[in-house]
């Protein structure tokens, strides 16, 4: 039986933030990377942009391809993992190998929602995901036959997929169930702007209705909605978010919610048992508790801190929040912590909106600091609002220069600015003391 110091399931963000960490401080102990998928590590966010032909997989690559051999890793990919025996520190691959292990990280990621829905089958000729590169792979091969295509799904892989197919010059339906799109992620105002970039390059939105069911036989010719409006397509792209996987997790025996149960160590319920990413819940320091916070960011930071505590230094991931960085035809958008509330919620709300230059900005405001903010084109000063917010800084006295676009660290009281500016190393202490 092979053994390893450090083994990872999961071969994407979360994987690399660990491997680069225990390098970083342990040079010899052996490490394992499975992946499911049988390609090198790469950008999920790409995925579009692979489809436009823009970016090509070799570009797409998280890391370079020497990665793993520079960092001593081995790599197992196109290899899946079913069964887990965190006594015995063993898990079982597909093709009947075991593998032991040390210490066990758990970064397994999402699976694609497929709403049960008459004649809606992902085996289907033309009917594809949108999560993986292989899915983009599928429907490249699809698009020489296809004028048409539906999309079920208005949050954020749902417009990113529309947006691409659109590009490529396909006539694209939207159909979101919600009354608007990306309803979790953004305001209504927010919504309505995305909608509007939508409409007004070309593509079709139907919200507040979902299929009723999915025509045709081995291949989907059309769609009927719950509001009786009939779609034609040759092609049906599913898009409706992703749930962790936790079956590996939950079959072991290991504390499972909605995801994978981990402190803010990263250590799930098993001992010497990790996990982070998309298939863990972490603690949301706005919230005060734990949720799937599925983000690229935040994967990556809880492989670091889960490494960590592998190598026996401990840290915690106490920064983690909700947060979006999206790209929308003529929009680019950034969202952070708890941008949908509102006054109803108990919130003070501020926000403006410049219809030349169509930027917007909204924060959601309580107990003299800021909550959460969503910024529409002028997305500049993203950095600052964050470090703002996860300082828990008091805004109120300047909290209406946050709507102004030229709103920068000069805008903010000095006293405040200085500790804001040492937290990030721009200024030393010694620097701010003789100011």
């Amino acid at each position: 039986m092979e053994r390893f110091d450090y083994l990872i399931i999961g071969n994407s963000v979360g994987a690399v933030g660990c491997i680069e960490t225990l390098r970083s401080f342990d040079k010899g102990g052996s490490i394992a990377v499975i992946g499911e998928e049988p390609h090198h590590v790469y950008s999920r966010a790409l995925l579009p942009y692979y489809l436009d032909q823009e970016v090509p997989v070799e570009k797409m690559l998280y890391r370079p391809v020497d990665f793993y051999e520079r960092l001593g890793v081995t790599p197992v990919l196109g290899r899946r993992v079913v069964g887990l025996d965190t006594a015995g520190h063993v898990v079982k691959l597909d093709d009947g190998r075991t593998i032991s292990y040390g210490k066990l990280l758990l970064a397994t990621g999402g699976r694609p929602i497929v709403p049960p829905i008459p004649g809606l089958d992902t085996e289907k000729e033309n009917i594809c995901n949108f999560v993986a590169l292989q899915d983009l792979q599928r429907i490249s091969r699809l698009l020489p036959s296809a004028g048409r295509v539906v999309v079920l799904g208005g949050g954020i892989i749902g417009l990113m997929a529309a947006e691409a197919l659109h590009k490529k010059g396909l006539e694209v339906g939207v159909v979101e169930l919600a009354p608007r799109v990306l309803a979790p992620v953004v305001d209504e105002f927010t919504s309505r702007l995305i909608e509007e970039a939508f409409r007004r390059s070309g593509v079709a939105i139907y919200t507040g209705t979902t299929f009723k069911e999915v025509q045709g036989g081995e291949r989907a010719t059309g769609v009927v909605l719950t509001d009786g409006t009939s779609l034609p397509c040759d092609l049906l792209v599913v898009a409706v978010g992703v749930v962790p996987r936790v079956d590996l997790a939950r079959e072991a025996g290991l504390a499972v919610n909605r995801g994978i149960l981990v402190n803010q160590q990263m250590e799930t319920s098993a001992a010497d048992v990790y996990a982070c990413g998309d298939c863990a819940e972490v603690y949301d320091f706005l919230m005060g508790n734990r949720r799937v916070l599925p983000l690229w960011p935040n994967a990556y930071a809880g492989g670091r801190v889960a490494a960590y505590n592998m190598l026996g230094m401990k840290r915690e991931y106490d920064r983690a929040t909700s947060m979006n960085a999206m790209h929308f035809f003529d929009l680019n958008i950034i969202t952070a912590g708890l941008n949908t509330a509102g006054e109803k919620d108990g919130f003070e709300v501020i926000s403006r909106f410049d219809a030349g230059s169509r930027s917007y900005r909204r924060f959601v405001l309580k107990d003299d600091r800021i909550h959460g903010f969503t910024l529409v084109t002028g997305i500049a000063r993203a950095g600052i609002f964050l470090h703002l917010m996860r300082r828990g800084c008091a805004v109120t006295s300047f909290k209406e220069k946050l709507l102004e676009g030229e709103f920068g660290y000069l805008t903010i009281p000095e006293g405040l600015r200085r500790e804001l500016l040492i937290d990030e190393g721009v200024m030393s202490e010694h620097a701010a003391a003789n100011q």
